[in-house]
């Protein structure tokens, strides 16, 4: 028998949804974090081309008994997860996009940081995000965002708080690995210090909230993974863009389009980082000698 339609969900439905299931995935799935049983691999290649560990099918799985009982309630929407790849519940939009685990390898290894993202889309590109949240599996945090309506953390609203100099970058977000730093490197030798979480969500989470003061991404990374924090950091004013400075916004939100990204709760950093990132590379073997 076909679920008989119900009414659609506004977005604080939704994002109330979101947050219940990502704290439920904490419930059951957080204590496998940094265990040799959570941390096993299952030998398949998740559909956004990860190595699928045991956490994050469980994870996975979770979520997705969840949302299909949405659907059996009459809800009609299509969900886009890392692992199992694009499912059809009923509509093309709304699409829920789920990276169930974000920053595996650190719950493989047992580091406390490690996200459950959920956001949702009402079309293909990043402009099209409506609301997003992150969970903090180690912590119990809520980092969200409804377009037009804020950002929040635990529910209320965010405000970036600006610890230093309006003309200086003191801490720098980062996602890299090795092969990626002589692109950054410009941006890297004009900061006091960077931070590099690998986990995508909570980086930019914490870029929203300014604990971050530009976060720079010189690998390619998924657009993906970075819905929800996008639009967080769009909410409380801040301005997202490449390392090139090109707008991001229509970019398609899918398994592979991927970007250098470069963005800050403050206008006025990006502005500073992206005079800085545009600067010749130069020598990068100075980077030890700072």
């Amino acid at each position: 028998m076909t679920a008989q339609r119900s009414r659609r969900l506004s977005n604080q439905e939704w994002l109330a949804t979101f947050e219940r299931v990502a704290l439920k995935v904490r419930e059951v799935v957080g204590p496998l974090l940094g265990t040799q049983a959570g941390g096993a691999e299952i030998g398949t290649t998740g559909a956004g081309g990860d190595r699928t560990l045991e956490i994050d099918r469980h994870a996975e799985n979770l979520v997705l008994s969840e949302l299909r009982a949405l659907a059996a309630g009459g809800q009609r929407f299509s969900v886009l997860s890392e692992e199992i790849g694009l499912i059809d519940l009923g509509a093309e939009y709304p699409r829920v996009v789920l990276d169930p685990v974000d920053g595996s390898p650190n719950a493989q290894r047992g580091l406390p940081v490690v996200g459950v993202m959920l956001s949702l889309l009402e079309g293909p590109t990043v402009s099209d995000v409506a609301l997003g949240t992150t969970v903090d599996m180690t912590t119990g945090d809520r980092w969200s965002a409804i377009r037009g309506a804020g950002a929040f953390r635990d529910g209320r609203p965010l405000r970036p708080i600006r610890a230093g100099a309006a003309n200086r970058i003191d801490v720098l977000g980062l996602h890299a690995l090795p092969v990626d730093l002589p692109r950054a490197w410009p941006l890297l030798r004009s900061v006091a210090t960077f931070r590099q979480l690998y986990c995508m969500s909570l980086s930019l989470a914490y870029s929203a909230a300014g604990s971050i003061d530009v976060f720079c991404s010189s690998r390619r990374a998924r657009i993906f993974d970075l819905t929800a924090g996008l639009l967080m950091i769009r909410e409380v004013g801040g301005i997202v863009t490449d390392l090139d400075g090109a707008p991001i916004h229509q970019l398609a939100v899918d398994l592979e389009t991927r970007t250098t990204l470069l963005c800050s709760a403050y206008p006025g950093l990006h502005r500073l980082a992206l005079e800085h990132a545009q600067k010749p590379v130069g020598n990068t073997e100075t980077l030890l000698d700072r």
